[in-house]
């Protein structure tokens, strides 16, 4: 054998070796699973199944109708904001264990409680993004064993499965019913575009609603964050080929489509199959005979598109039908395979199973909400109605670093969205008078227009430092990929229309020799109206740097006044210039404001703020020393950058209690782990905070920095006192995969060490 044939075989049974590793691991991994069991209904907060273009959300039984979506299908009504257009409920499947003509009831309707339900558990195993639900199922004396599996195919991107297997302790007839189930327009309506605070308030009072959550598990501000409407344009089923299709369009938004096809079990011969056609409700009805013992699985296969993605619902009905073909079992046997892929990026934390699963569980989240190479960047809340599905600066600063070591082309479909939607934002800062790009407070997620609600119109129109963090998760991109070529084709179009922007938008005052930003919100949100926001100028200046750094690098004309502002802009700091302060001097604080900083987000690896370290431990001691842990813990956003500090300043302890108020704090939500905004309300799979999480140990545990020199170790690596050892697997770096350890030596120092695949 000669060494190069012997390298390649080295090589491939190393690869082999090391995806059956992670696949053992994985399987035998208690973090990656999460059971809901039955006393954990009464609080039962859902479980998300996605693959970043579809989602759907877990339900108790395993088959009620589900609010699903799809990326980039919004809904456009008049004096609103757009919406997540409510696709049908794909995930509906009814069961009674008696014919029509007894008073057997159906599964969906009967009471969720001891009486009809026993042996409950309900596992969301993140590892292969699949929902199995098992109970016993008690009605009127027949007893029936229930084994419901879901999953949102990350292989096959357009297709949702479930699996309904049941073994009857009787003899009979039995109903089963496949349906597609449209969503209902929402009413109230409310014209978000138009109503200020008050108003808004005012409206939903009438209603007799409420912003508030309503236990369990009710999404904070339902009454103002409900889905778009989809008009049904279309609709079909045939019960010979018990398949079912149908298709609609977004208010004045994009088409869609969806189609069912459903397996029955081999030797059964249903009794009869009829179609139900209704305005509310589109099924396959069943009757069969079962007998005792036996055991029978009853598989519904679902396609969905959208307009640019996909099909027709004849296309869909294609496909669906073909995925009933394959088999549960093929499709299964796909879906493990493309999540156990995913897997062998991963996060491994010795000594803390609670940290450990944690992390398992925010990964799954983020990784079931993005897409890998494409357009589309992450709302806050995942494909769901938290937050209207709009783009925040979340997307940048919060979400894509948490991806950009690990899954780098997720990462990259967030800033590539950012130069798909240039032309908007561009036209957006002429219509206020500027030059470059003005990107959106609330971006839409299909074509990046504007999309604040009146009530927040302060925020869209003054909270400007979401540009300077557009072009700075540009710039990391490139910096972790050293793709020369993307820079010049994608990313220097937005760093340089961004740096345009700042230009155009920065005042000088020649009384004080200083650039300044005024008329700004600050990112404690309550400021507003002020001028030089300490975190809005310090973004500002990074991104007129990078673009200076950009143009060098690609031998690209640059503006003067990039530089002169740069240098300029002032940056308030304490007389004597002992510590920053969060805005001018003469701004009065109006309250604290653990939930996003200000002074704590300089410590963002995103900024890279390097200052001298007595000033950032001034910093640290000024804003964050005194802070409590359990106050700062009820908001996800505030945690993250004080763990991050407090590393960085190495104070280890704090920033192990920092990280430790994740757990005490209110934000997890059980039974699956669902991240919340705030421990108060249940705004739900706020990928913001999932991406904080991540980047905590990340970035802040690891002190691990992207810089031009590569990705460096900024300051030494801290671990809680109870962790034994912290691994990132399969690293992705300018091309090169790593797995990068932090391990203890005989003094008990946290020491950095890279492997190199």
């Amino acid at each position: 054998m000669n060494a190069r044939v012997a390298t390649v075989v080295r090589t491939g049974l190393c690869a082999l070796f090391c995806v059956c590793a992670i696949s053992a691991r994985g399987e035998n991994d208690a973090s990656f699973r999460l059971s809901a069991h039955f006393a954990d209904l009464p609080g039962y907060f859902p479980g998300y199944l996605g693959n970043g273009y579809i989602s759907s959300l877990s339900t108790p039984r395993g088959t009620e109708v589900s609010p699903a979506y799809v990326v980039g299908l919004m809904e456009y009504a008049p004096g609103d904001v757009s919406r997540p257009a409510a696709l049908p409920g794909w995930s509906e499947l009814d069961f009674s264990a008696g014919p029509a003509s007894s008073d057997f009831a159906w599964l969906n309707r009967v009471p969720l409680d001891p009486q009809h339900f026993s042996d409950y558990q309900q596992t969301l195993d993140l590892y292969e993004a699949t929902l199995t639900t098992r109970y016993r199922y008690l009605d009127r004396g027949r007893e029936t064993q229930v084994e419901v599996v879901s999953f949102v195919s990350q292989a096959s991107p357009h297709l949702a499965v479930t699996r309904f297997r049941i073994t009857p302790q009787f003899d009979g007839l039995v109903r089963l019913s496949f349906a597609l189930t449209p969503c209902a327009p929402h009413t109230p309506r409310f014209p978000l575009a138009q109503l200020s605070g008050p108003q808004m308030e005012q409206a939903v009072a009438a209603k007799g609603l409420s912003v508030k959550p309503r236990a369990p598990a009710t999404a904070d501000r339902a009454a103002i964050w409900y889905p778009g409407n989809l008009r049904i344009e279309s609709s079909d089923a045939n019960g010979a080929s018990l398949s079912l299709w149908l298709g609609g369009q977004a208010q004045q938004g994009l088409t869609t489509a969806m189609a069912a096809a459903v397996s029955l079990p081999k030797a059964l011969q249903p009794v009869s199959v009829a179609v139900h056609r209704g305005g509310d409700r589109l099924a396959l009805d069943v009757s069969a005979k079962l007998e005792h013992g036996h055991t029978y699985a009853f598989t519904k296969y679902v396609a969905i598109s959208r307009e640019g993605w996909g099909g027709s619902a004849t296309d869909d009905r294609a496909l669906a039908e073909r995925a009933r073909d394959a088999g549960f079992e093929h499709l299964l046997a796909k879906q493990r395979g493309a999540w156990h892929e995913l897997w062998r990026a991963d996060i491994q934390i010795d000594g803390d199973a609670r940290a450990q699963q944690t992390v398992h569980s925010e990964l799954y989240y983020l990784l079931a909400s993005s897409t890998a190479d494409t357009a589309w960047a992450l709302g806050a809340c995942g494909l769901t109605t938290g937050y209207s599905g709009h783009i925040f600066w979340d997307s940048d600063t919060w979400i894509f670093p948490a991806l950009l070591l690990l899954h780098p082309e997720r990462a990259k479909s967030l800033v590539t969205f950012r130069e798909r939607t240039l032309g908007p934002a561009e036209h957006r800062a002429r219509e206020h008078g500027f030059a470059g790009a003005m990107y959106p407070w609330e971006s839409d997620s299909e074509n990046g227009t504007e999309q604040t609600p009146y009530f927040a119109h302060v925020l869209g129109e003054s909270e400007i430092h979401v540009n300077a963090d557009v072009a700075i998760a540009q710039w990391q991109y490139f910096l972790a990929t050293g793709d020369r070529d993307w820079l010049r084709l994608r990313g220097w179009p937005v760093i340089r229309e961004v740096a345009q922007f700042w230009a155009s938008r920065a005042s000088y005052d020649p009384t004080q020799h200083r650039y300044e930003l005024a008329h700004v919100t600050s990112v404690s949100e309550s400021h507003t109206d002020i001028t030089n926001d300490t975190f809005t100028n310090v973004s500002a200046a990074k991104a007129l740097s990078i673009a200076l750094q950009a143009s060098r690098l690609l031998g690209e004309q640059a503006d003067p006044l990039w530089a002169r502002i740069a240098h300029g802009l002032d940056i308030p700091v304490a007389p004597g210039g002992k510590h920053h302060l969060a805005f001018e001097p003469v701004v009065v604080a109006r309250r604290n404001d653990p939930g996003g900083g200000p002074l704590a987000l300089l410590f963002l690896p995103s900024l890279d703020l390097r200052s001298d370290p007595d000033l950032l431990r001034n910093d640290y001691e000024y804003a964050m020393g005194s802070e409590s842990l359990a106050e700062v813990g009820r908001f996800s956003m505030g945690i993250a950058p004080r763990v991050i500090a407090a590393a960085a300043i190495a104070r280890g302890a704090d920033a192990a209690g920092w990280f430790a108020s994740n757990f005490s704090g209110g934000t997890l939500k059980p039974p699956f782990n669902v991240r919340t905004e705030t421990a108060a309300n249940d705004t739900g799979y706020f990928l913001t905070g999932s991406g904080g999480y991540i980047q905590s140990i990340v970035y802040g545990l690891t002190g691990l920095r992207i810089r031009n020199n590569g990705l460096i170790e900024a300051y030494r690596p801290v671990l809680p006192n109870e962790w034994s050892g912290l691994t990132l697997r399969n690293v992705s770096f300018r091309g090169r995969h790593m797995d990068i350890r932090i391990a203890r030596d005989r003094s008990g120092l946290a020491h950095l060490s890279r492997d190199v695949h």
